[in-house]
């Protein structure tokens, strides 16, 4: 079986405004107040909490890789506790998706958010049975850009990781794609979509309307 591979932040859905607010939580509690704003921290937000911690200790000229070790499981705890606040699914995803079922892939879900968040974000949002598969950035001994994640998404998904096409929206999702020797297709639509086309993808997305087609085109 071919198969479909999407991350899941930025890619599926937006989910900087969640992530942001359990930064600035974690600020709060240092005493900075609201550090990072929304929406022009988006693409920040989407690199993970180290680096949105790390980013705003150093806009007050606090950092220290210490205290970054430290909060993190606090924005882990907070950010579990109001995963779903803001965060929408991009327009046209599921029907994406579906279409993708339908017309026979296995479609399922690689992406550098600890799995048990993933998992809990994808319940909330009403669609974790929709996806074959789900490998987070703690499923293996290994994360992206890693290219094993990708091709354990496959196989779990029922495919071929040699017959697998990778969706996502940042560096790390082209550099995995590469790695696994398989096409990738980056969405314009996220925070960083404007950066897109120079990382020289197999194709861009501009709208998840045009998704099956591309697929068809890329994967067979």
């Amino acid at each position: 079986m071919r198969t479909v591979i999407f991350d899941l932040d930025g890619t599926l859905a937006d989910t900087s405004g969640d992530l942001l607010a359990a930064a600035n939580c974690c600020f709060r509690q240092m005493g900075h107040g609201d550090v990072l704003e929304h929406p022009k921290d988006a693409g920040l937000a989407l690199r993970g909490a180290r680096m949105m911690l790390s980013e705003g200790l150093k806009r007050v000229e606090q950092y220290d890789a210490a205290v970054v070790e430290e909060y993190f499981p606090v924005f882990i705890d907070v950010y579990r506790q109001s995963i779903d606040l803001h965060t929408v699914l991009y327009p046209g995803a599921m029907v994406a998706v579906k279409a993708l079922k339908d017309a026979g892939y296995g479609v399922g879900i690689c992406t550098n958010k600890p799995e048990d968040l993933a998992d809990q974000l994808l319940r909330c949002l009403g669609v974790r049975d929709d996806f074959d598969s789900l490998i987070g950035a703690d499923t293996l001994a290994v994360r992206k850009p890693d290219p094993e994640p990708l091709r354990e998404a496959a196989r779990r998904a029922g495919g071929d990781p040699a017959k697998t096409i990778l969706i996502g929206d940042t560096d790390t999702d082209r550099n995995t794609s590469a790695a696994a020797g398989v096409p990738s297709i980056l969405v314009t639509f996220g925070p960083s979509g404007q950066n897109m086309s120079a990382l020289n993808p197999e194709g861009l997305l501009h709208d998840f309307e045009d998704l099956p087609e591309m697929v068809s085109r890329l994967i067979g």
